[in-house]
């Protein structure tokens, strides 16, 4: 996939990858702020400002937006990270432009009407409400709690009930003039364009912005506090179980022999947590891994949704798992299975222009560069059985593990006896 960037006098990026056999333009704005940025007073509000530019422009209500990318058959959508908010469409070509327009007016001028912001309070409040009674989501966000105490990574992206309902306009108007700012700002294409028709488009709608660097955010302490867990008491039918290990950030070259250790262990049905939890045992509906990288740290994690006595029982089978890692190296036949997921997975997920234009955009925000599906795929094929092996070594320890526990059920010994399984690690 090869992709062309450009930088505006004012600092703002443009980027796109032509497509000429589709029919259709992908294009995204995306903005190098997120969650990480926000003050503890004002939690949330990054997300709560993605709600908003929803709601309508100083010339645009929100209904006149939607009917005008709808309307032409397009859609659109946002997504708020921890250090990444975009708003992205898609639509035929020919009304490529429009919806560019649309795009830049939502997020230029934006008009934070009074009502607005009270209805979108409710409706996050609301949001609030909906992950309580999603005992995943809840695991997850007490489980970043104990990755990342005491800093912005760890707090949820939606903010809290205090923090959103003392939310002002002042604040709201704040923030967005500070952190959306040029330095910061990129236009990411894929589809049927030209890249210097982008280009000039694009200076066109933002060209009278003045330049202003990226902000920076607080970057997170060595030494946080690790082996700890937290577990929580809800009404639930099924126990969650959360288990992370602090890594290291997306800079760092091993992060794709760390895509392979995920994958062995936890990122599909041939992996090796669903075939010894699941299948073998049948402990467990869901069983998994995954993980996250921010610029200077990050996290591996591991899920299971379960009863409640199956859980130290699978928490065993885990620790067991995890600790095959450390003692054996990963085989040659099973070693070749993951890379040709990873490889495979990675050709899927280029299929389309919105898949291209997200790849291009998240790249250039995240990594300051393109990082092609080749070279990408060159760094999955080096990896090898000790390069998995060293990384479980250092990382999946118990002294750097969290553990987070929603169940319906828990008990005085619970807590000390699970940390007790993990120790062993």
């Amino acid at each position: 996939m090869d992709a062309k960037e450009s930088r505006l006098p004012n600092g703002i990026r443009v980027a796109s990858a032509a497509l000429p056999h589709v029919q259709s333009v992908a294009m995204g704005v995306f903005v190098g702020v997120g969650g990480r940025y926000e003050p503890k007073s004002i939690s949330g509000v990054s997300h709560f400002i993605e709600h908003l530019l929803f709601k309508g422009t100083r010339t645009l209500t929100a209904g006149d937006i939607s009917r005008a990318i709808e309307g032409r058959g397009g859609y659109f959508n946002a997504f708020t990270q921890e250090d990444l908010t975009c708003y992205f469409a898609k639509v035929a070509c020919n009304h490529a432009w429009k919806v560019l327009g649309i795009l830049c007016d939502m997020t230029i001028n934006p008009r934070f009407a009074r009502d607005d912001i009270e209805k979108e309070r409710s409706v996050i409040l609301e949001e609030m409400m909906m992950y309580r009674d999603r005992p995943d989501q809840v695991v997850n966000e007490s489980l970043n709690e104990l990755l990342w105490p005491d800093h912005e990574l760890g707090r949820p992206l939606v903010g809290n009930e205090e923090t959103i309902a003392a939310m002002r306009r002042s604040d709201i108007v704040e923030f967005k003039a500070r952190r959306y700012v040029t330095g910061n700002t990129l236009f990411a294409f894929a589809g049927r364009v030209e890249h210097d028709a982008c280009v000039e488009r694009v200076a066109a709608l933002t060209g009278r912005l003045g330049g202003a660097p990226a902000p920076r955010c607080a970057p997170v302490k060595d030494g946080m506090p690790q082996g700890r867990a937290v577990l929580q008491k809800k009404k639930v039918e099924q126990t969650q179980m959360a288990l992370g290990f602090r890594i290291f950030g997306r800079h760092d070259p091993r992060r794709y022999a760390m895509k392979v250790l995920s994958v062995v262990l936890g990122e599909n049905m041939s992996s090796r947590l669903f075939q010894v939890v699941r299948e073998k045992h049948g402990l467990a509906y869901s069983v998994s891994s995954s993980f996250t990288l921010f610029a200077e740290t990050g996290a591996i994690v591991i899920c299971a949704g379960l009863e409640r006595a199956h859980g130290g029982r699978a928490l065993a089978l885990i620790a067991r798992e995890v600790r095959r890692l450390k003692d054996d190296l990963v085989g040659p036949r099973e070693l070749a299975r993951a890379r040709e997921y990873i490889l495979g997975q990675l050709r899927l997920s280029l299929e389309t222009p919105s898949s291209q234009m997200m790849w291009i955009g998240e790249n250039l925000v995240s990594y300051g560069r393109n990082i092609t599906a080749e070279e990408a795929a060159d760094a999955v094929r080096a990896v090898t059985a000790r390069d998995v092996q060293a990384l479980a070594r250092e990382f999946l320890s118990g002294a750097r593990m969290s553990l987070s526990v929603v169940s319906p059920e828990l008990e005085a010994g619970d807590e000390p006896r699970l940390l007790k399984i993990l120790k062993a690690i």
